[in-house]
């Protein structure tokens, strides 16, 4: 059964992660470029003479770039000595700026920046740093290919065979001497390839063709860590989701140089390398069981510690796909202490950090062992909060976690015990992904299921003893919404789990939304506990005499008369006395009546005595809902059971919000309990508004005199 895992995706290139690439081109080479000799491009392009200014200086710069071109082939007379370097800088520091880069690209920059790659060597003048200008050449390269439209125009122009051959010319033993640290033209052809491929099944296609791989590979190997960083990302761009590719790099034998690149103190190194690996390892069971006996588990693992949130990120991702090789590697990875560390980074401040952690657990929580683990870490609570965040991948990663955790039934009193129940029931209605609700849907069930069991169980009923109160609380609820059937007696009579709930709704120390949970839930267990429709009538009297309706009020052999409101109302003993204890101590105790003909009713209208008389000389009626109340009040006085019940149902039919407190009132003065039970849960079931109309002490003492009844309604009807 599964609910939908974490699907690893490329998010479409946005202007925003365009410009992220493009700033960190920028910001990289400005650390070891010379002098802006054109500063003033920093200056926004706003007006039509400013367009026409920036036009005629990148023309300007294109010429000087082309003629410096031609004078290295030797087409003209000797150049002069930096005219080229200051050409391609210039160009450069243009291309640095969004509102040119088209106006550059149309003048022929792409065309002249490839044809640097190409320049004859032996006829190349010394005083220009051949180094120097392929750097220049590449960088340019490298912020063009940002915008995807400019990436088949680049591979067009044939420049990723000049950016291999930088690649391989690149010599392994040494630093680069151009400038300390900087990595050289080969950092930035491979930079430039990284850019070029992102997004590009094409160009990854050519790389490899043009036999791109390799060397790359080989830089893994660079003393200079700034190329060694370079290679990686390029390789990592090249492996996602190109099959080819990923063969070939790890057949060019990668993985035990990436794998020891993980345990860089370098966090750009490493995080380039986790980058790389889980990309090969993405959709590939071969290459994940090859990576894993290289022995990339444990530092994998211990980039959960990195500083470097990327990498952290990175490795929690990895771990996740690591986690679906078999249950061998699951075990492997909680025995060497991953679980503790994903679950702290779960209450990280980075959302991405966040999503890839609850992503790791939720393929780690597929085992039995793993899922207690993770509760016993501590896991639960912040992958509840991440459900109730705002970000659905969180939310769905989340829930796919928690889906895994509720396997187990040992985690189940847990669940309960903070309070998840509740809090999956309020997210099931309120996330938005359909996904994510189906899998908390599929959660709620399976710990329906789990509960069935005796033992778990046992141990939630269990948590009805807890001296916490808000424990004893989540227990109730839990049970009342999930009890197997044949368990609610014993669970909510014998062990009080109903007082819990019914003490709950009278709490004023209690948050309202939590009364208004356990106002739900106590309507819902009624309906569990009723064992029968409510309009039923109780038993009648086993002397019950029913004359029939054609000798209501009338004279033939009549023995006694009621005078009601003036006017005589002709009834008989028999009838009388059969129909409650009220009549039989009239007639035949000590009072007045036993022996009077004429006995005066002071208290009772005509329409409603009669109305009585008609239920007692037939034994069933349709209660009028505009004598309903007056009928109760007589049916009380002479303690006409059946006729009650019968006004108890038309009152309760009847009932609002505005009428609830009168209606009450009348079910506690006139005796009438099952009325008294219907207010109370007409009550619950209207809690919001009654919460609204009435101020919250007001209501919370309206509820108080209506507990005592609920109670009592419920446990008669459990026993």
């Amino acid at each position: 059964q599964n609910c939908g895992e974490h699907v690893m995706k490329t998010l479409p290139r946005t202007k925003k992660g365009t410009r992220s690439l493009k700033r960190k081109l920028e910001q990289s080479f400005q650390l070891e470029s010379r002098k802006n000799v054109l500063g003033c491009l920093s200056v926004p392009i706003n007006t039509l003479a400013q367009q026409n200014e920036m036009r005629t200086q990148a023309q300007k710069t294109i010429e000087a770039l082309h003629h410096g071109i031609a004078e290295a082939v030797g087409l003209t007379s000797t150049p002069e000595k930096s005219s080229l370097r200051k050409a391609a800088h210039a160009l450069a520091e243009l291309c640095k700026q969004d509102d040119l880069v088209d106006m550059l690209v149309d003048e022929g920059a792409i065309e002249a920046v490839v044809m640097l790659l190409d320049l004859p060597r032996p006829q190349y003048n010394p005083s220009v740093d051949n180094q120097d200008l392929e750097k220049e050449a590449c960088f340019i390269l490298g912020l063009l290919a940002v915008k995807p439209e400019y990436q088949a125009r680049i591979s067009q122009c044939n420049a990723l065979p000049g950016l291999v051959r930088l690649i391989k010319e690149h010599k392994l033993n040494n630093v680069t001497k151009w400038q300390p640290g900087s990595g050289g033209a080969a950092r930035r052809a491979a930079d430039a390839i990284t850019n070029l491929a992102h997004e590009n099944g094409d160009i990854k296609n050519t790389v490899r063709e043009q036999g791109g791989i390799p060397p790359l590979v080989a830089l893994l190997e660079a003393l200079d860590l700034k190329v060694q960083r370079a290679a990686a990302s390029a390789l990592r761009t090249l492996a996602f989701k190109n099959e080819e590719n990923k063969a070939q790099i790890v057949a060019c034998e990668s993985l035990p140089i990436l794998i020891q690149m993980l345990r860089s103190e370098d966090s750009g190194v490493h995080y380039e390398a986790v980058g790389v690996i889980g990309n090969l390892v993405h959709s590939s069971m071969v290459i994940k069981r090859k990576v894993l006996d290289e022995g990339a588990l444990q530092p994998v693992i211990g980039l959960l510690t990195s500083s470097c949130s990327e990498s952290q990120r990175e490795a929690a991702l990895l771990l996740g796909q690591f986690a679906t090789t078999d249950a061998d590697t699951k075990a492997k990875i909680v025995q060497r202490g991953a679980v503790p560390l994903l679950v702290t980074m779960l209450g990280a401040e980075d959302t991405s950090i966040k999503e890839m952690a609850a992503f790791a657990l939720g393929r780690l929580a597929q085992n039995g062992d793993n899922q207690a683990g993770v509760v016993q870490a501590g896991g639960l609570e912040p992958l509840l909060e991440l459900l109730e965040s705002k970000h659905q991948n969180l939310q769905h990663n989340a829930a796919f976690a928690l889906y895994g955790l509720a396997d187990n039934e040992d985690n189940i009193p847990d669940i309960i015990r903070v309070g998840a129940l509740q809090r999956l029931m309020i997210c099931a209605e309120q996330l938005q992904v359909q996904a994510s609700k189906d899998c908390i849907q599929k959660t709620i069930t399976r710990m329906e299921q789990k509960l069935i069991g005796p033992t778990t169980l046992n141990h939630v009923v269990f948590m009805l003893r807890s001296r916490n109160k808000v424990v004893q609380q989540r227990a109730a609820m839990s049970l009342a919404k999930m009890a197997p059937e044949g368990q609610v007696k014993s669970i909510f009579v014998d062990k009080r789990g109903l007082d819990v709930l019914l003490d709950m709704l009278v709490d004023k120390e209690l948050d309202a939304s939590m009364q208004h949970e356990a106002a739900n839930v106590v309507v819902k267990l009624a309906e569990r506990i009723q064992p029968a429709p409510i309009d039923c009538l109780p038993a009648q009297p086993v002397k019950t005499v029913y004359l029939g309706e054609q000798y209501v009020n009338n004279p033939t052999l009549s023995d006694v008369t009621f005078l009601v409101e003036g006017q005589k109302f002709h009834a008989h003993r028999i009838a009388l006395l059969a129909s409650s204890d009220a009549f039989r101590a009239m007639f035949s105790g000590g009072y007045r009546e036993k022996e009077a003909t004429s006995i005066e009713i002071p208290n009772i209208p005509w329409i409603v005595f009669a109305a009585m008389m008609t239920y007692i000389y037939t034994g069933s009626m349709d209660v009028p809902a505009d004598l309903a109340s007056e009928l109760l009040q007589a049916s009380d006085q002479y303690l006409l059971e059946g006729l009650k019940h019968l006004c108890e149902v038309t009152i309760a039919q009847s009932l609002t919000v505005d009428s609830l407190a009168h209606t009450f009132d009348q079910s506690e003065a006139y005796s009438a309990r099952k009325l008294a039970r219907d207010c109370a849960l007409f009550a619950l079931d209207h809690y919001a508004e009654l919460s609204e109309q009435y101020e919250p002490p007001t209501f919370i003492s309206l509820l108080g005199r209506m507990v005592p009844h609920l109670r009592a309604s419920l446990l008669e009807d459990a026993t």
